[in-house]
């Protein structure tokens, strides 16, 4: 394990990260159960589920119970999406006047077909000017407050259309408290490997706020790694900690220069589990809290010699007394795998950015795209 990297703290606005660690918001995941099982095992920034502005200006039902936060929660941390300035505008607004979250984080870097076809997240950052326009507007509307924007994009569409430092800078210039970059193109999706040295590019050229690395970090000493190689001031911490939220624990204590605890057992796994659900149980009842954990279960169960059967009844448990009756037939001596290391999640396989007829035709066009926003209520 190599030493932890000397750094200035990490603020953004007025608020010291520390370690200087954010939890990337991932939709279906980063619900305030999950955020508040993360955050027992460590301190950083842990942000909520995207937001999708038009919804939340709208008060889609769905949308205001994604917008929920523990007492102790601070900062509150919220994700908007959004295309349209004026209703980036109003959804911030609504954060401030109506006390929503202490941060706002602005996604620019989803490379979802359905969100990119008509402009939305990654393909974004292309049009300059209409990047700007959003970007500006929330930070106008979030200064009254003191409510610190941050901005979070891709490499760029493709290899061809490479947008981070324009984006790196114009975010700067509109009042941007920090940039966070994803070390993949809208067409990488979430394929290959990330890579760093754009990470260091942006640190290159955003000189006055604080820029994170995001991509490719699963365990602690990647994100010490990411930190020495590219000169980055934090790091963003997405798939890496899917059915793994003790490496929150691991990055503090790396970033404190104290040894790294091993893997839990799998009796320990299954405690983290347990509790996982009891708090989704909390958040949503048990019916739909218990079926909301099947999506972790292969995750957490990663690499343990759980026979294929079992873990097929995982993935159907519906109770929380069916869940402690599975939990009772695991092993609980059994060393965490080395096989449960390295990448999280789906890979995927890279592929052609789905775009808006003529998107690439002038960059400096700053029109909303018509509709984008329309498919996307409810966050």
């Amino acid at each position: 394990m190599s030493l932890a990297p000397a750094t200035a703290p990490l603020r953004i606005g007025p608020y010291e990260v520390d370690p200087p660690v954010v939890l990337a918001p991932m939709a279906g995941i980063t619900n305030v159960a999950f955020r508040r099982l993360c955050r027992e095992y460590g301190a950083g920034l842990y942000v909520c589920e995207m937001i999708t502005s038009r919804a939340l200006v709208e008060r889609h039902p769905t949308t205001l119970q994604m917008v929920s936060f523990d007492a102790d929660e601070s900062p509150r941390s919220m994700q908007l999406y959004g295309v349209d300035p004026a209703t980036m505008y109003d959804a911030v607004r609504m954060v401030v006047d109506e006390n929503l979250a202490d941060h706002v984080d602005m996604n620019f870097g989803c490379p979802v077909p359905k969100v990119t076809r008509k402009g939305g997240g990654s393909a974004l950052p292309y049009k300059r000017r209409l990047f700007g326009r959003i970007v500006q507007a929330a930070v106008r509307a979030a200064e009254p407050a003191g409510i610190p924007v941050t901005v979070k994009f891709r490499v760029g569409i493709d290899d061809e259309h490479v947008t981070h430092l324009d984006a790196g800078r114009i975010a700067e210039d509109t009042g941007a408290a920090a940039v966070a970059l994803h070390g993949r193109t809208a067409a990488q999706r979430y394929s290959g490997t990330a890579d760093w040295d754009q990470v260091a590019r942006l640190k290159e050229t955003v000189r006055s706020i604080p820029v994170l690395g995001n991509g490719d970090i699963f365990s602690a000493d990647d994100a010490l790694k990411m930190m020495s190689s590219t000169g980055c001031d934090g790091v963003v911490v997405g798939r890496g900690c899917l059915g793994r939220p003790w490496l929150f624990r691991d990055l503090q204590a790396a970033f404190a220069g104290e040894p790294v605890p091993e893997g839990p057992s799998l009796g320990e796994v299954s405690r983290v589990l347990r509790r996982h659900a009891e708090l989704l149980t909390e958040h949503m009842g048990e019916d739909k809290g218990v079926r909301d954990l099947r999506k972790h279960m292969a995750q957490y169960l990663r690499g343990f010699p759980v026979g294929s059967e079992l873990r097929k009844r995982f993935g159907l448990v519906s109770t929380l007394a069916e869940l402690d009756d599975l939990l009772a037939g695991l092993d609980p001596d059994v060393p965490f795998p080395a096989e449960a290391e390295g990448p999280r999640g789906r890979q995927g396989s890279a592929g052609k950015v789905v775009l808006p007829e003529g998107w690439l035709d002038d960059p400096e066009d700053s029109s909303v795209p018509e509709g984008a926003e329309l498919d996307h209520n409810g966050g």
